[in-house]
């Protein structure tokens, strides 16, 4: 099924769209905007896999909103007017129909939307498993074997990468539990997940706290003594360079 969503700034458009699109069950409307402003939240809320879009709008055109866009969906220009066709193909548009829209070109675009979803899925099946992390300021595709620990701070949570920055995400972390294998990803208490098969080594630091340090990440863990007996018992093949150190230092 193909998630697709209308921006033009005519309602009489809109509806024509609507009622041609029906035509087609393997797609499915999942909104329209009559602005710039109401298509990139629809586009947020929604994130469609293909777009109908007019190119003159009032307070802007389609190409202002494709430049907008940190990841744009697949586009199919919907206008009256054609000399914007060149334009729109400096921007990867996978189809231009002017109006009134002839359906055997709508059928073509139909086509053509269709390839190409099935060449990314085609696609992501031979590429690593990614976790979309969503900044204040941008999208990331972050491959999920690179990341070694996801901690709560608040309603975000800070995301560290191996020989990486750390990512601040707008997420709770109980949403990136269900996202993220186990194992090797484990959530040891209510506001860390580490991946174990990254953990390098468990040292004591005083009576109640342990500092958990990971391959490639700067950062140490605090954690209490309680969560990092808990960790051996739950992955006793741990590799032998784990050491669980005690306050005397013998490496037990």
């Amino acid at each position: 099924m193909l998630r697709v969503a209308i921006v033009d700034d005519e309602a009489l458009a809109r509806r024509g769209m609507q009622r041609l699109l029906g035509e087609y069950p393997q797609l499915e409307v999942v909104g329209e905007a009559a602005s710039l402003k109401t298509a990139m939240e629809l586009i947020r809320a929604e994130r469609p896999d293909a777009l109908f879009l007019d190119i003159e709008m009032h307070g802007g055109s389609g190409f202002d909103l494709l430049q907008d866009l940190q990841e744009r969906p697949d586009v199919v220009f919907v206008t009256a007017h054609d000399r914007y066709a060149v334009k729109a193909y400096d921007f990867a548009v996978l189809d231009y129909l002017l109006k009134p829209i002839d359906p055997k070109r709508l059928a073509a675009a139909v086509t053509k939307l269709e390839k190409a979803q099935a060449a990314r899925q085609a696609l992501l099946k031979h590429q690593a498993p990614t976790l979309r992390l969503r900044t204040s300021t941008r999208t990331v595709i972050q491959r999920i074997d690179t990341i070694v620990a996801m901690r709560a701070e608040g309603d975000y949570t800070r995301v560290f990468v191996a020989n990486g920055p750390a990512i601040l995400v707008g997420q709770l972390l109980g949403k990136f539990e269900a996202q993220v294998p186990t194992p090797p990803f484990l959530r040891i208490n209510r506001s860390l997940i580490v991946n174990v098969d990254r953990i390098r080594a468990i040292e004591t630091v005083d009576r109640d706290t342990m500092h958990i340090s990971l391959d490639d990440c700067a950062e140490a863990f605090v954690v209490g003594r309680a969560t990092a007996a808990r960790i051996r018992k739950l992955y006793p093949g741990l590799p032998r360079r784990v050491s669980l150190a005690s306050p005397g230092g013998d490496g037990t």
